[in-house]
């Protein structure tokens, strides 16, 4: 579970929290894009008898075949996720080539740089700035770095 994305990591806690019987999901890859992590999701959902049902898919996730199409699916999405990282990098060392590709542009931030210094005089800790700001610690770092040289 460390690995999903923070607004699904929400949803899996509030299931764990409140008496869920059905979770409705547009479409299965927006669950997880890893056959491990959706199936062990799935598998946790199952046991706590909660019913999944996919709109665009059209399926209803109950039962030994509703799992077993669930786990083909997943697998789908992993291996489509990872011919589309083949693909952009393949693109990018084409550019590179070429010398078009610059990269992302320097100063696109999520957030803005001076917020993090605000905070941290106001004696916030970095991971605390990092979860205000919702950027990683790292990112932190490289703010407060860069305003004080």
């Amino acid at each position: 579970m460390e690995r999903l994305r923070r607004e699904l990591r929400g949803s899996v806690i509030a299931l764990a929290m409140v008496a869920v019987t059905t979770v409705v999901v547009w479409k299965l890859d927006r669950l997880s894009r890893r056959q491990h992590e959706g199936i062990t999701l799935l598998a946790d959902w199952c046991e706590r008898d909660v019913r999944v049902v996919v709109v665009t898919q059209q399926i209803d996730l109950r039962g030994a075949v509703g799992r077993m199409v669930a786990s083909v699916l997943f697998g789908l999405a992993e291996i489509e996720m990872e011919y589309r990282q083949e693909r952009q990098a393949a693109g990018i060392a084409v550019a590179k080539q070429r010398s078009v590709y610059r990269g992302r542009q320097r100063g696109t931030t999520k957030a803005r740089p001076h917020r993090a210094l605000v905070l941290r005089s106001r004696g916030c800790t970095v991971s605390e700035i990092a979860q205000a700001l919702q950027v990683s610690e790292r990112t932190v770092f490289r703010y407060l770095t860069a305003a004080n040289p």
